[in-house]
Protein backbone atom coordinates (compact mmCIF):
# COMPACT_ATOMS: atom_id res chain seq x y z
CA UNK A 1 0.00 0.00 0.00
CA UNK A 2 2.93 2.34 0.70
CA UNK A 3 4.45 1.69 -2.72
CA UNK A 4 1.03 2.09 -4.28
CA UNK A 5 0.81 5.60 -2.81
CA UNK A 6 4.37 6.41 -3.87
CA UNK A 7 3.59 5.54 -7.48
CA UNK A 8 0.29 7.40 -7.46
CA UNK A 9 2.13 10.41 -6.08
CA UNK A 10 4.68 10.25 -8.91
CA UNK A 11 2.18 9.59 -11.69
CA UNK A 12 -0.35 12.26 -10.75
CA UNK A 13 2.01 15.07 -11.75
CA UNK A 14 1.96 13.64 -15.29
CA UNK A 15 -1.85 13.86 -15.32
CA UNK A 16 -1.81 17.28 -13.69
CA UNK A 17 0.45 18.50 -16.50
CA UNK A 18 -2.43 18.10 -18.97
CA UNK A 19 -3.88 21.36 -17.65
CA UNK A 20 -1.40 22.54 -14.99
CA UNK A 21 1.37 23.36 -17.47
CA UNK A 22 -0.78 25.98 -19.15
CA UNK A 23 -1.99 27.47 -15.86
CA UNK A 24 1.54 27.74 -14.43
CA UNK A 25 3.24 28.71 -17.69
CA UNK A 26 5.34 25.53 -17.98
CA UNK A 27 6.80 24.35 -21.28
CA UNK A 28 7.56 20.66 -21.78
CA UNK A 29 11.20 21.31 -20.95
CA UNK A 30 10.25 23.27 -17.80
CA UNK A 31 7.90 20.51 -16.69
CA UNK A 32 10.64 17.93 -17.26
CA UNK A 33 13.04 20.06 -15.24
CA UNK A 34 10.57 20.24 -12.36
CA UNK A 35 10.05 16.49 -12.51
CA UNK A 36 13.82 16.05 -12.45
CA UNK A 37 14.13 18.20 -9.32
CA UNK A 38 12.08 15.57 -7.50
CA UNK A 39 14.80 13.03 -8.29
CA UNK A 40 17.52 15.50 -7.23
CA UNK A 41 15.95 15.91 -3.80
CA UNK A 42 15.48 12.16 -3.55
CA UNK A 43 19.08 11.49 -4.56
CA UNK A 44 20.60 13.96 -2.09
CA UNK A 45 18.83 12.60 0.97
CA UNK A 46 18.30 8.87 0.40
CA UNK A 47 21.68 7.70 1.75
CA UNK A 48 21.29 9.43 5.15
CA UNK A 49 17.64 8.36 5.15
CA UNK A 50 18.55 4.69 4.76
CA UNK A 51 21.20 4.90 7.48
CA UNK A 52 18.63 6.42 9.84
CA UNK A 53 16.17 3.66 8.97
CA UNK A 54 18.78 1.02 9.79
CA UNK A 55 19.31 2.69 13.18
CA UNK A 56 15.75 3.55 14.30
CA UNK A 57 13.78 0.84 12.46
CA UNK A 58 11.43 0.75 9.50
CA UNK A 59 8.23 1.31 11.49
CA UNK A 60 9.21 4.78 12.69
CA UNK A 61 11.09 5.96 9.66
CA UNK A 62 8.76 4.78 6.90
CA UNK A 63 5.82 6.35 8.74
CA UNK A 64 7.74 9.64 8.92
CA UNK A 65 8.56 9.50 5.22
CA UNK A 66 4.95 8.93 4.22
CA UNK A 67 3.38 11.61 6.39
CA UNK A 68 5.80 14.35 5.27
CA UNK A 69 5.56 13.49 1.58
CA UNK A 70 1.75 13.38 1.78
CA UNK A 71 1.62 16.90 3.21
CA UNK A 72 4.04 18.29 0.62
CA UNK A 73 2.24 16.55 -2.24
CA UNK A 74 -1.04 18.11 -1.15
CA UNK A 75 0.72 21.48 -0.88
CA UNK A 76 1.61 21.24 -4.60
CA UNK A 77 -1.97 22.35 -5.23
CA UNK A 78 -0.83 25.79 -4.01
CA UNK A 79 1.81 26.24 -6.74
CA UNK A 80 1.41 29.54 -8.57
CA UNK A 81 4.18 29.45 -11.14
CA UNK A 82 7.38 27.70 -12.25
CA UNK A 83 9.43 28.74 -9.20
CA UNK A 84 6.96 27.43 -6.63
CA UNK A 85 6.45 24.26 -8.66
CA UNK A 86 10.21 23.65 -8.73
CA UNK A 87 10.52 24.24 -4.99
CA UNK A 88 7.68 21.89 -4.10
CA UNK A 89 8.95 19.12 -6.37
CA UNK A 90 12.42 19.29 -4.80
CA UNK A 91 10.92 19.27 -1.30
CA UNK A 92 8.74 16.30 -2.22
CA UNK A 93 11.77 14.34 -3.38
CA UNK A 94 13.65 15.18 -0.18
CA UNK A 95 10.68 14.07 1.95
CA UNK A 96 10.20 10.80 0.07
CA UNK A 97 13.95 10.09 -0.12
CA UNK A 98 14.95 6.66 1.04
CA UNK A 99 11.55 5.02 0.70
CA UNK A 100 12.33 2.50 -2.08
CA UNK A 101 15.89 1.64 -0.96
CA UNK A 102 14.62 1.57 2.62
CA UNK A 103 11.99 -1.03 1.80
CA UNK A 104 14.49 -3.08 -0.22
CA UNK A 105 16.83 -3.09 2.78
CA UNK A 106 13.92 -3.87 5.12
CA UNK A 107 12.84 -6.91 3.06
CA UNK A 108 16.33 -8.31 3.58
CA UNK A 109 15.42 -8.89 7.24
CA UNK A 110 12.55 -11.17 6.20
CA UNK A 111 13.35 -13.05 2.98
CA UNK A 112 16.40 -15.06 1.82
CA UNK A 113 17.95 -14.49 -1.60
CA UNK A 114 16.41 -17.54 -3.25
CA UNK A 115 12.93 -15.97 -3.21
CA UNK A 116 13.81 -12.28 -3.49
CA UNK A 117 12.84 -11.82 -7.17
CA UNK A 118 9.33 -13.13 -6.43
CA UNK A 119 9.11 -11.07 -3.24
CA UNK A 120 10.32 -7.95 -5.05
CA UNK A 121 7.79 -8.55 -7.82
CA UNK A 122 4.92 -8.95 -5.35
CA UNK A 123 5.95 -5.74 -3.60
CA UNK A 124 6.59 -3.85 -6.84
CA UNK A 125 3.30 -4.78 -8.51
CA UNK A 126 2.11 -1.74 -6.58
CA UNK A 127 3.88 0.26 -9.31
CA UNK A 128 1.77 -0.83 -12.28
CA UNK A 129 -1.36 -1.08 -10.14
CA UNK A 130 -0.75 2.45 -8.86
CA UNK A 131 -0.29 3.66 -12.42
CA UNK A 132 -3.51 1.94 -13.49
CA UNK A 133 -5.64 3.29 -10.67
CA UNK A 134 -4.21 6.76 -11.18
CA UNK A 135 -5.24 6.52 -14.79
CA UNK A 136 -8.75 5.49 -13.83
CA UNK A 137 -9.34 8.14 -11.15
CA UNK A 138 -7.22 11.04 -12.36
CA UNK A 139 -9.35 11.65 -15.43
CA UNK A 140 -12.59 12.12 -13.44
CA UNK A 141 -10.78 14.25 -10.86
CA UNK A 142 -9.40 16.54 -13.58
CA UNK A 143 -12.98 16.83 -14.82
CA UNK A 144 -13.79 18.52 -11.47
CA UNK A 145 -12.14 21.66 -12.89
CA UNK A 146 -13.82 24.77 -11.52
CA UNK A 147 -15.52 23.09 -8.56
CA UNK A 148 -15.39 25.39 -5.53
CA UNK A 149 -13.11 27.66 -7.55
CA UNK A 150 -10.23 25.17 -7.82
CA UNK A 151 -8.58 23.82 -10.94
CA UNK A 152 -8.83 20.11 -11.70
CA UNK A 153 -5.10 19.60 -11.15
CA UNK A 154 -5.38 21.20 -7.70
CA UNK A 155 -8.10 18.71 -6.75
CA UNK A 156 -5.81 15.96 -8.05
CA UNK A 157 -2.98 16.77 -5.62
CA UNK A 158 -5.34 17.32 -2.71
CA UNK A 159 -7.45 14.17 -3.04
CA UNK A 160 -4.65 11.79 -3.96
CA UNK A 161 -2.53 12.93 -1.02
CA UNK A 162 -5.09 11.82 1.56
CA UNK A 163 -4.53 8.02 1.21
CA UNK A 164 -0.78 8.50 1.64
CA UNK A 165 -1.33 10.42 4.87
CA UNK A 166 -3.70 7.79 6.28
CA UNK A 167 -1.50 4.80 5.37
CA UNK A 168 1.52 6.55 6.84
CA UNK A 169 -0.29 6.84 10.17
CA UNK A 170 -1.53 3.23 10.02
CA UNK A 171 1.98 1.90 9.30
CA UNK A 172 3.16 3.26 12.66
CA UNK A 173 0.93 0.72 14.37
CA UNK A 174 1.15 -2.10 11.82
CA UNK A 175 4.78 -2.72 10.79
CA UNK A 176 7.21 -4.97 12.66
CA UNK A 177 10.88 -3.99 12.36
CA UNK A 178 12.24 -7.57 12.36
CA UNK A 179 10.91 -11.13 12.62
CA UNK A 180 11.77 -11.12 16.33
CA UNK A 181 9.27 -8.25 16.78
CA UNK A 182 6.44 -9.94 14.88
CA UNK A 183 3.72 -11.03 17.27
CA UNK A 184 1.99 -12.90 14.43
CA UNK A 185 4.90 -15.38 14.29
CA UNK A 186 5.52 -18.11 16.86
CA UNK A 187 8.79 -18.11 18.79
CA UNK A 188 10.02 -21.07 16.72
CA UNK A 189 9.16 -19.30 13.47
CA UNK A 190 10.90 -16.12 14.62
CA UNK A 191 14.07 -18.03 15.50
CA UNK A 192 14.13 -20.10 12.30
CA UNK A 193 13.64 -17.09 10.06
CA UNK A 194 16.20 -14.95 11.89
CA UNK A 195 18.78 -17.74 11.69
CA UNK A 196 18.12 -18.40 8.01
CA UNK A 197 18.59 -14.76 7.03
CA UNK A 198 21.60 -14.38 9.34
CA UNK A 199 23.38 -17.38 7.80
CA UNK A 200 22.89 -15.93 4.35
CA UNK A 201 24.14 -12.48 5.40
CA UNK A 202 27.56 -13.85 6.41
CA UNK A 203 28.13 -15.93 3.28
CA UNK A 204 31.47 -15.69 1.49
CA UNK A 205 32.00 -12.79 -0.89
CA UNK A 206 29.47 -10.43 0.67
CA UNK A 207 30.60 -7.00 1.77
CA UNK A 208 29.65 -6.12 5.36
CA UNK A 209 31.30 -3.03 6.78
CA UNK A 210 30.24 0.09 8.66
CA UNK A 211 32.80 2.20 6.74
CA UNK A 212 30.63 4.01 4.20
CA UNK A 213 33.48 5.16 1.96
CA UNK A 214 34.49 1.53 1.43
CA UNK A 215 30.95 0.72 0.29
CA UNK A 216 30.75 3.73 -2.02
CA UNK A 217 34.04 2.74 -3.67
CA UNK A 218 33.18 -0.93 -4.12
CA UNK A 219 33.24 -1.84 -7.80
CA UNK A 220 30.09 -3.95 -7.52
CA UNK A 221 28.14 -1.10 -5.98
CA UNK A 222 29.42 1.38 -8.57
CA UNK A 223 28.58 -0.99 -11.44
CA UNK A 224 25.03 -1.56 -10.21
CA UNK A 225 24.56 2.19 -9.73
CA UNK A 226 25.63 2.88 -13.32
CA UNK A 227 23.23 0.27 -14.69
CA UNK A 228 20.40 1.54 -12.52
CA UNK A 229 20.93 5.07 -13.85
CA UNK A 230 20.14 3.90 -17.39
CA UNK A 231 17.25 1.75 -16.19
CA UNK A 232 15.80 4.71 -14.26
CA UNK A 233 15.64 6.87 -17.38
CA UNK A 234 13.10 4.45 -18.84
CA UNK A 235 11.42 3.54 -15.57
CA UNK A 236 10.67 7.21 -14.87
CA UNK A 237 9.80 8.06 -18.45
CA UNK A 238 6.96 5.58 -18.89
CA UNK A 239 4.59 6.75 -16.10
CA UNK A 240 5.66 10.41 -16.23
CA UNK A 241 5.03 10.98 -19.92
CA UNK A 242 2.38 8.33 -20.55
CA UNK A 243 -0.62 10.64 -19.93
CA UNK A 244 0.73 13.25 -22.35
CA UNK A 245 1.66 10.55 -24.88
CA UNK A 246 -1.87 9.10 -24.80
CA UNK A 247 -3.36 12.58 -24.89
CA UNK A 248 -1.93 13.01 -28.41
CA UNK A 249 -4.74 10.68 -29.55
CA UNK A 250 -7.08 13.59 -28.67
CA UNK A 251 -9.52 11.62 -26.56
CA UNK A 252 -11.29 12.97 -23.48
CA UNK A 253 -9.64 13.00 -20.05
CA UNK A 254 -11.64 9.94 -19.00
CA UNK A 255 -10.75 7.89 -22.12
CA UNK A 256 -7.13 9.00 -21.81
CA UNK A 257 -7.14 7.74 -18.23
CA UNK A 258 -8.47 4.37 -19.35
CA UNK A 259 -5.74 4.04 -21.98
CA UNK A 260 -3.07 5.01 -19.46
CA UNK A 261 -4.35 2.28 -17.12
CA UNK A 262 -3.91 -0.50 -19.69
CA UNK A 263 -0.07 -0.82 -19.95
CA UNK A 264 0.47 -1.08 -16.16
CA UNK A 265 -2.14 -3.85 -15.86
CA UNK A 266 -0.23 -5.98 -18.36
CA UNK A 267 3.01 -5.02 -16.62
CA UNK A 268 1.68 -6.45 -13.36
CA UNK A 269 1.36 -9.93 -14.84
CA UNK A 270 4.69 -9.83 -16.65
CA UNK A 271 6.53 -8.67 -13.53
CA UNK A 272 5.26 -11.56 -11.40
CA UNK A 273 5.90 -14.23 -14.03
CA UNK A 274 9.37 -12.90 -14.87
CA UNK A 275 10.32 -12.80 -11.18
CA UNK A 276 9.23 -16.40 -10.75
CA UNK A 277 11.24 -17.41 -13.80
CA UNK A 278 14.35 -15.71 -12.42
CA UNK A 279 14.02 -17.41 -9.03
CA UNK A 280 13.26 -20.81 -10.56
CA UNK A 281 16.40 -20.70 -12.72
CA UNK A 282 18.57 -18.90 -10.16
CA UNK A 283 19.59 -16.45 -12.91
CA UNK A 284 19.42 -12.63 -12.86
CA UNK A 285 21.57 -10.95 -15.51
CA UNK A 286 20.06 -12.52 -18.63
CA UNK A 287 16.54 -11.97 -17.31
CA UNK A 288 17.20 -8.25 -16.91
CA UNK A 289 18.87 -7.88 -20.31
CA UNK A 290 16.08 -9.69 -22.16
CA UNK A 291 13.42 -7.61 -20.39
CA UNK A 292 15.15 -4.36 -21.34
CA UNK A 293 15.42 -5.56 -24.94
CA UNK A 294 11.65 -6.12 -24.93
CA UNK A 295 11.23 -2.63 -23.48
CA UNK A 296 13.28 -1.10 -26.30
CA UNK A 297 11.16 -2.89 -28.89
CA UNK A 298 8.06 -1.35 -27.32
CA UNK A 299 9.37 2.18 -27.83
CA UNK A 300 10.26 1.33 -31.44
CA UNK A 301 6.72 0.00 -32.01
CA UNK A 302 5.34 3.26 -30.63
CA UNK A 303 7.33 5.21 -33.24
CA UNK A 304 5.11 3.69 -35.94
CA UNK A 305 2.16 5.56 -34.42
CA UNK A 306 3.84 8.91 -35.06
CA UNK A 307 3.43 8.54 -38.82
CA UNK A 308 -0.25 9.37 -38.51
CA UNK A 309 -1.22 6.34 -40.60
CA UNK A 310 -4.25 4.13 -40.06
CA UNK A 311 -3.94 2.17 -36.86
CA UNK A 312 -1.59 4.67 -35.22
CA UNK A 313 -3.59 4.49 -31.97
CA UNK A 314 -3.20 0.71 -31.90
CA UNK A 315 0.58 0.86 -32.35
CA UNK A 316 0.92 3.59 -29.72
CA UNK A 317 -1.00 1.62 -27.09
CA UNK A 318 0.73 -1.65 -28.04
CA UNK A 319 4.15 -0.01 -27.87
CA UNK A 320 3.49 1.43 -24.42
CA UNK A 321 2.22 -1.95 -23.18
CA UNK A 322 5.38 -3.73 -24.37
CA UNK A 323 7.73 -1.01 -23.09
CA UNK A 324 6.09 -0.90 -19.69
CA UNK A 325 6.05 -4.70 -19.31
CA UNK A 326 9.74 -4.91 -20.17
CA UNK A 327 11.04 -2.24 -17.81
CA UNK A 328 8.89 -3.38 -14.88
CA UNK A 329 10.04 -6.99 -15.28
CA UNK A 330 13.68 -5.89 -15.34
CA UNK A 331 13.14 -3.62 -12.33
CA UNK A 332 11.84 -6.44 -10.11
CA UNK A 333 14.79 -8.71 -10.89
CA UNK A 334 17.39 -5.92 -10.67
CA UNK A 335 16.80 -5.36 -6.96
CA UNK A 336 17.91 -8.93 -6.20
CA UNK A 337 21.47 -8.05 -7.25
CA UNK A 338 22.52 -5.80 -4.33
CA UNK A 339 21.54 -8.51 -1.81
CA UNK A 340 23.95 -10.90 -3.54
CA UNK A 341 26.90 -8.63 -2.78
CA UNK A 342 26.01 -6.74 0.41
CA UNK A 343 24.81 -7.49 3.92
CA UNK A 344 24.37 -5.73 7.25
CA UNK A 345 25.18 -2.01 7.42
CA UNK A 346 26.86 -2.25 4.02
CA UNK A 347 23.50 -3.24 2.55
CA UNK A 348 21.78 -0.18 4.06
CA UNK A 349 24.33 2.28 2.68
CA UNK A 350 25.06 0.36 -0.53
CA UNK A 351 21.43 -0.03 -1.59
CA UNK A 352 20.84 3.67 -0.92
CA UNK A 353 23.96 4.58 -2.90
CA UNK A 354 22.85 2.46 -5.87
CA UNK A 355 19.45 4.11 -5.77
CA UNK A 356 21.03 7.57 -5.45
CA UNK A 357 23.26 7.04 -8.49
CA UNK A 358 20.26 5.63 -10.34
CA UNK A 359 18.31 8.78 -9.65
CA UNK A 360 20.74 10.63 -11.89
CA UNK A 361 18.84 8.91 -14.68
CA UNK A 362 15.49 9.78 -13.11
CA UNK A 363 16.64 13.40 -12.89
CA UNK A 364 18.12 13.85 -16.36
CA UNK A 365 15.72 11.64 -18.35
CA UNK A 366 12.60 13.84 -17.98
CA UNK A 367 14.63 16.97 -18.80
CA UNK A 368 16.04 15.45 -21.98
CA UNK A 369 12.70 14.05 -23.10
CA UNK A 370 10.98 17.39 -22.50
CA UNK A 371 13.71 19.27 -24.38
CA UNK A 372 13.62 16.84 -27.30
CA UNK A 373 9.86 17.16 -27.51
CA UNK A 374 10.04 20.97 -27.52
CA UNK A 375 12.60 21.18 -30.32
CA UNK A 376 11.07 18.43 -32.49
CA UNK A 377 7.38 19.16 -31.70
CA UNK A 378 6.59 15.47 -31.36
CA UNK A 379 7.43 12.22 -29.61
CA UNK A 380 9.37 10.38 -32.33
CA UNK A 381 12.82 11.49 -31.17
CA UNK A 382 11.95 11.07 -27.45
CA UNK A 383 10.79 7.51 -28.24
CA UNK A 384 14.12 6.81 -29.96
CA UNK A 385 15.94 8.17 -26.92
CA UNK A 386 13.98 5.86 -24.61
CA UNK A 387 14.68 2.85 -26.84
CA UNK A 388 18.39 3.67 -26.81
CA UNK A 389 18.42 3.95 -23.01
CA UNK A 390 16.67 0.59 -22.68
CA UNK A 391 19.11 -1.10 -25.06
CA UNK A 392 22.07 0.47 -23.25
CA UNK A 393 20.83 -1.00 -19.97
CA UNK A 394 20.51 -4.48 -21.41
CA UNK A 395 23.96 -4.35 -22.99
CA UNK A 396 25.76 -2.64 -20.10
CA UNK A 397 24.64 -5.01 -17.35
CA UNK A 398 26.38 -8.19 -18.55
CA UNK A 399 29.52 -6.17 -19.22
CA UNK A 400 29.91 -4.80 -15.70
CA UNK A 401 28.31 -7.43 -13.45
CA UNK A 402 29.45 -11.05 -13.30
CA UNK A 403 26.56 -13.48 -13.83
CA UNK A 404 28.04 -16.45 -11.97
CA UNK A 405 26.01 -15.94 -8.77
CA UNK A 406 23.26 -18.49 -8.20
CA UNK A 407 22.03 -17.39 -4.80
CA UNK A 408 18.49 -17.91 -6.04
CA UNK A 409 19.08 -21.66 -5.52
CA UNK A 410 18.66 -22.65 -1.87
CA UNK A 411 21.71 -24.03 -0.15
CA UNK A 412 21.67 -27.23 1.87
CA UNK A 413 21.64 -25.24 5.11
CA UNK A 414 18.72 -23.08 3.96
CA UNK A 415 16.79 -26.15 2.87
CA UNK A 416 17.35 -27.75 6.26
CA UNK A 417 16.08 -24.63 8.07
CA UNK A 418 13.05 -24.49 5.77
CA UNK A 419 12.19 -28.13 6.53
CA UNK A 420 12.60 -27.51 10.27
CA UNK A 421 10.31 -24.49 10.06
CA UNK A 422 7.66 -26.47 8.20
CA UNK A 423 7.78 -29.20 10.83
Amino acid sequence: MMMFCAVMDRVNVGFAALSMNKDLGLSSAAFGFGAGLFSLGYMMFEIPSNLILARVGARIWLARIMVTWALISMATSLATGPASFYLLRFALGAAEAGFLPGVMFYLGYWFPGRVRARVNAIFLIAMPLGQSLSGLISGPILAMDGMLGYHGWQWLFLLEGIPTLLIGIISWFYLSDRPSDARWLSAAEQKALEELVQRESISDGKLNTSKYLVVFGDRRVLALGAVYAFLSVVLTGVPLWLPQIMRTLEFSYIVTGLLVALPPLVGTLSMIQWGRSSDRRGERILHISIAMGVCASGWLIAIISQSGSLGSAFFLVLGMIVANAGVLSAFAVFWTLPAQSLSGTAAASGIAFISAVGNIGSMTGPVLVGHLRDITHGFTVPFLFMAAAALATGILLPCVVRSTDRSGVPSQTEGQVRRETQV
